[in-house]
């Protein structure tokens, strides 16, 4: 099982731009790797993901065309590079680790999370 560590969250105005890196304990080759939030009082949401190899990735509508998922086996991390952020991405992000796909994948490893809050 895979130990997670999110790293990269802050404070930005609308606007800017943030990179979340999510680096893994051990070889990520074979995990597909999704980025989730949850904001206060809301259930958790699945922002995007990654397939094991970097073939694939998807994104939640609310976030297409800003938000771009990759991947960097060698470095056994996985980045979500979030552009042009909005007051109602502010959030905990999450990155989760999965042997499935991303679709139907059960994630059974998960990082503690980094707060991303877009204010001016």
């Amino acid at each position: 099982q895979l130990q997670l560590v999110e790293s990269g969250g802050g404070l930005v105005q609308p606007g800017g731009s943030l990179r979340l890196s999510c680096a893994a304990s051990g070889y990520t080759d074979f995990y597909a790797i999704g980025w989730f939030r949850q904001a206060p009082g809301k259930e958790r949401e699945g922002v995007s993901c990654i397939s094991s190899r970097g073939g694939s990735t998807n994104y939640a509508d609310s976030v297409k065309g800003r938000f771009t998922i990759s991947r960097d086996n060698a470095k056994n991390t996985v980045y979500l590079q979030m552009n042009s952020l909005k007051p109602e991405d502010t959030a905990v992000y999450y990155c989760a680790a999965t042997l499935g796909s991303c679709s139907k994948g059960q994630y059974n490893s998960w990082g503690q999370g980094t707060q991303v809050t877009v204010s001016s």
